[in-house]
């Protein structure tokens, strides 16, 4: 019987250390490979690690609360199973280790009720599933065609426990906007009541107080005429449910404006290292997305000057759904080089937004109103009703001064207001 190290996954590029959350085993348990052993956070992401090995977790090495870098050991497991490579063991990138798909087969059954038993072939599809994430599924009734719609964070695609218990959790509190958790609160007093911040809150919270210490914000706003948008929307919507199969919102058209200003301007896509500025080649932009649960989480469109409306809409509403259902994965929330924050969603007409470090920008999309406005015509001035919008541009003030970024905004504004109305996709 061997004993061989555990060491701390690697969980993104840019991810140097995880937090030991909690620990699911203790010491002397049997495991199974692939199941999960314990909860990691990262700034980036809280995840379960699976073991690599079925065998005894003989010792953890590092306790709750520990930040461990990666690679270090933080646990020793006790194993028959051949080793591969040396006495140490290291989980790849998405943090599940690879399982043989030809010995791991199973079909699952699911009784419901006393009498009723329900067939869910999970070995029929293609894609694979581990043996754990079957159990849920059969425990949880779900269909082969439910299973396979659930997006995976795991290595090509895979579904892993986290993805799955996400989903079912989602689909049990969907209806429930905001729904924040408030089993934890404690009596303050007769008239208040005391509510533990969750983990990502925290994170939150730290990074706005860090980025306002950070840079120098500044916020210039302008007022855009969005009229033809907003028509051109309302003759396309279905056409792109119909031939697409995708919703038309504003915001990919929003964003792609955001896009094009930022090749225009490229010192608005740059960062800040020290006493250097780092001029960003690709064009990633955040889109700032409300959870259920009230928190915000910020998923990158890549290389957004490059895609076209209709692979713009995909990918905005893909990303939305995926963060909502708590799917996104860790290179989903990683190099973005500007930041968009649609605060009209709420009903709300501008605001004020902290940048996401180590950004330089980041624009706040207001409320669309109906307003009476000048037009002016080859025969004078008249008074119409126009649908518009206001732009709110916070920058770092360090490295941005008013010109640049009163005319990114500017500029965002002007492709807005000449969308053309017999724009075809």
């Amino acid at each position: 019987m061997a004993v061989v190290e555990m060491l701390m996954p690697k969980m993104g590029e840019s991810v140097m250390e995880g937090t030991i959350l909690s620990w699911l085993k203790t010491e002397g348990d049997i495991i199974e490979e692939e199941e999960s052993i314990l909860e990691v956070a990262t700034d980036k992401i809280d995840t379960d690690i699976p073991s690599p090995y079925t065998g005894t977790l003989k010792e953890i090495i590092a306790q709750e609360g520990d930040v461990v870098q990666v690679g270090n050991v933080i646990a020793l497991i006790e194993t028959d199973q051949e080793i591969e490579s040396d006495t140490d063991f290291l989980l790849d990138d998405d943090s599940e280790s690879l399982l043989d798909e030809n010995t791991q087969e199973e079909k699952s059954t699911n009784t419901v009720g006393d009498d009723a038993t329900v067939t869910n072939s999970y070995d029929k599809s293609t894609r694979f599933y581990s043996p754990l994430v079957k159990s849920i599924a059969k425990k949880e009734n779900l269909s082969l065609e439910t299973l396979e719609s659930i997006q995976g964070s795991g290595r090509d695609g895979r579904v892993t426990k986290k993805d799955i218990l996400a989903y079912i959790k989602n689909k049990k509190t969907s209806n429930k906007p905001f729904a924040m958790d408030l089993s934890a609160k404690k009596s303050l007093s007769a008239d208040a009541d005391i509510i533990e911040m969750d983990r990502m809150r925290q994170i939150i919270a730290e990074r706005m107080v860090e980025s306002k210490r950070i840079s120098a914000h500044v916020t210039s706003w302008v007022e855009a005429d969005v009229t033809n948008i907003v028509y051109w929307r309302n003759r396309n919507k279905n056409k792109f449910k119909d031939e697409y199969n995708t919703i038309l919102t504003y915001t990919p058209i929003f964003l792609s404006a955001v896009a094009k200003a930022l090749t225009d301007y490229p010192m608005m896509n740059i960062s800040v290292d020290g006493k250097n500025i780092i001029l960003k080649k690709n064009i990633n932009v955040g889109m700032a997305v409300a959870l259920p649960n009230g928190n915000l989480i910020v998923p990158v469109i890549k290389n957004a000057d490059q895609l076209n409306l209709v692979e713009m809409t995909k990918a905005v509403n893909d990303v939305a759904k995926r963060a909502r259902n708590n799917e996104l994965r860790t290179e989903d929330l990683e190099g973005g080089t500007f930041s968009v924050s649609n605060m009209g969603t709420f009903g709300n007409v501008m605001g004020t937004p902290i940048l996401v470090q180590p950004q330089v920008g980041i624009l706040a999309l207001g409320s669309i109103e109906k307003k009476p406005s000048v037009i002016e015509t080859p025969t004078g001035d008249t008074i119409g009703i126009r649908h518009k919008m206001f732009l709110s541009h916070s920058y770092d003030h360090r490295v941005v001064d008013g010109a640049l970024g009163g005319m990114f905004v500017r500029k965002v504004a002007d492709y807005l207001e000449e969308f053309d109305l017999d724009f075809e996709v």
